[in-house]
């Protein structure tokens, strides 16, 4: 029995490890992905990107700056004299906080009097959010001491001459489902896409049918599109039952066009089809396929800021996700569902969907072409 197990045991081994693709899947790429992954994932919220808006401009406003940036936590990347500009920094997700410091800061600090400073945050990120609120609580208190301390000549731990005022917008009550909802939404469309499609071409080889469709009059580039279609067709049903379960379980509504979510949505579940049938289309065995679409699915979701924010990644690992179309799909999810807003201000985002999508299939048809030679 023992000599029976043996010879069964090196069989299979020398099975698993006979394909270059199968030892680089079972080897190499979980040693890349935890190397890489040990660098990016982390929940520290830090380099709060900031907009100021200081009116005032005197030396007490820029000390209350410089007393926000002096840590790692905040980040100012655009200053303002007016609130012109504010929605729209926020809408497209280019600020994640504005510091709104009134006109007449340094005189009412100087007489006395008690002077109210506004955050804004970008609630649709509601654990980042509560962070940022309490960074600059704990800002403003020391901002408050030393002002004691300079006037008083000793050290004081109470001051009340500035107090902050702060407001959360598009989620005011800070509540994570809608954050997260929208987000599962596009894990989802991303798991049946990547994993269900990546096994069909290679089903068709492992069967021994794709011989007879290929003896067909069908060309390549119409067999790419029938293997798509049904594809993205339970995908839209999918996300349609799935957004009524947000609208009737969670009470979340969808602020922005409806039409314009459906069409992006088109385009993220093509991208996700075109990488789904490249990796069918090289791929020998649906366990090559299945496992190769599990790599694939693990750092797409990662690296998509659904989990941890793209920001605070390394800046190497920030450019790779530029190639993973969830990215872009989170920021199109978020802004039409929870921020209303349109194409004006996520042409960017669905920009890089199209080209990643068109990018995928072109390649899924040429390495079509090239397997059947």
């Amino acid at each position: 029995m023992i000599l029976r197990i043996r010879q069964m045991l090196h069989k299979e081994f020398l099975q698993m490890f006979r394909d270059v693709r199968m030892r680089m899947v079972v080897l190499v790429m979980p040693l890349v992905q935890m190397t890489v992954l040990a660098f990016a994932l982390t929940t520290d919220v830090k380099n709060i990107s900031t907009a100021v808006v200081d009116p005032d401009n005197s030396p007490e406003s820029r000390r209350l700056v410089a007393e926000f940036t002096g840590g790692d936590y905040f980040s100012v990347t655009h200053r303002l004299a007016t609130d012109n500009g504010v929605q729209e920094l926020l809408d497209a997700g280019r600020v994640r906080a504005v510091i709104r410091i009134p006109p007449h800061f340094s005189g009412d600090i100087h007489s006395g009097k008690a002077v109210t400073v506004q955050l804004l945050v970008d609630g649709t990120l509601s654990n980042d959010a509560a962070v940022t609120l309490n960074y600059a609580s704990q800002t403003v208190a020391r901002f408050n001491q030393r002002g004691a301390a300079d006037r008083a000549g000793l050290a004081a731990t109470v001051s009340g001459t500035m107090e902050i005022r702060t407001r959360a917008w598009y989620n005011p009550n800070l509540e994570s489902k809608y954050y997260f909802v929208p987000g599962l939404i596009a894990v989802m469309l991303i798991l049946i896409g990547l994993v269900l499609a990546s096994m069909a071409i290679v089903r068709e080889k492992e069967i021994g049918t794709i011989e007879q469709v290929m003896v067909t009059p069908i060309r390549r580039v119409e067999f790419i599109v029938g293997k798509t279609l049904p594809f993205l067709a339970t995908g839209m049903v999918t996300m349609t039952l799935m957004f009524l379960i947000a609208r009737v379980i969670f009470g979340i509504r969808i602020q922005g066009s409806l039409p314009l979510l459906y069409a992006t949505a088109t385009i993220y579940i093509l991208g996700n089809l075109g990488l789904a049938l490249l990796v069918s289309v090289t791929a020998r065995t649906q366990q090559q396929a299945l496992l190769t679409a599990f790599f694939i699915l693990v750092p797409a979701i990662l690296l998509s800021g659904f989990i941890f924010p793209i920001r605070n990644m390394p800046e190497v690992v920030q450019w790779f996700t530029v190639l993973n179309p969830m990215r872009w799909f989170l920021q199109v999810l978020h802004g039409i569902v929870v921020k209303g807003v349109g194409i004006r201000i996520l042409w960017i985002a669905i920009g890089a969907q199209v080209i990643l999508a068109t990018s995928f299939l072109i390649l899924a048809v040429s390495r079509f072409r090239k397997t059947l030679e």
